[in-house]
């Protein structure tokens, strides 16, 4: 039983960025970045889930406005790339995204991909399948193990036209990658046919962060190396544009906490803003 328990138990930084997803309804006042609480509904987690440290509505403020910003900078691009035409949405590291439940009028025009490690997915269908969501026709779950599979090949096998255009989103994963295993994620996505477009975070150095930020950010650090998932690689926004260019994206520019916050937080009741920390590749084919 506990083996089988661990088998299918989703990943633990999924899950912390579902319940921060969740948290900003119930602690940020209104207007909400992003109203997302499928992922809360699918973890279920104890009555007492907002007394985890990593859960503290003051002291992780900062981060939680990130993970909605950054969500909701993605939703609005797939919206206003689906409007163009673009009809394949590709998530790579897709954790307990709910874009496919909570948007199915976007949703049904789209084939999307999710791209995560098998026990992350199996347990999200079973819990999508256990509380009646469904799977929508157009929903395909690319299970990968990324040290041993090339993701890319898993894709095609699952339906992914190579040669229409895509909109592939990757957030809170190069943080995790050797800059090898970034160069090397890249590499195809600049193949992708002509009008594609890649939304990729990264993350910058320590010594690029806001002040108020760094504490924050070492505390990360420790914990995710006591996780045995240690923070890998950092960018600053030129190196990130040389990644893309080398890779051979016909265009790329970076989008900015600051840019983020001119789209987002302008005039907001409790001051909510988002951390200093996640810098966004846009580039396109």
């Amino acid at each position: 039983m506990g083996d089988e328990q661990k088998k299918t138990e989703p990943d633990n930084t999924a899950v912390r960025t579902a319940l921060w997803r969740a948290m900003h309804i119930l602690v940020d006042a209104k207007p909400h970045i992003l109203e997302d609480e499928i992922g809360f509904k699918l973890i279920a987690p104890d009555k007492d889930w907002q007394q985890r440290p990593d859960m503290h509505p003051e002291f992780t403020k900062r981060l939680r406005a990130s993970i909605v910003a950054r969500a909701r900078f993605i939703e609005d691009l797939i919206i206003e790339q689906s409007k163009k035409g673009i009809t394949q949405y590709v998530i790579l590291g897709a954790g307990l995204d709910s874009f496919a439940q909570r948007r199915p009028d976007i949703a049904s025009q789209l084939q999307i991909f999710e791209i995560d490690q098998p026990d992350t997915q199996s347990w999200k269908q079973r819990r999508l399948t256990e509380l009646g969501f469904g799977i929508p026709q157009g929903l395909h779950f690319v299970s990968v193990n990324f040290e041993k599979a090339s993701w890319w090949e898993q894709l095609l096998k699952a339906g992914f036209d190579s040669n229409k255009p895509a909109v592939v989103s990757c957030t809170g994963v190069t943080l995790y990658l050797t800059r090898e295993a970034i160069i090397s994620t890249l590499a195809p996505l600049a193949t992708l046919a002509v009008g594609s477009t890649l939304a990729m975070s990264f993350y910058l150095p320590m010594d690029l962060l806001d002040e108020e930020d760094k504490f924050l950010q070492q505390l990360g650090e420790k914990g995710a190396r006591e996780a045995g998932t240690p923070f890998i690689s950092f960018f600053a926004p030129d190196e990130i544009l040389a990644l893309a260019h080398e890779a051979g994206f016909k265009e790329a520019k970076t989008i900015s906490t600051k840019d983020i916050e001119q789209l987002y937080f302008l005039n907001r009741p409790d001051h909510l803003l988002p951390a200093s920390g996640e810098v966004f590749l846009l580039a396109t084919t």
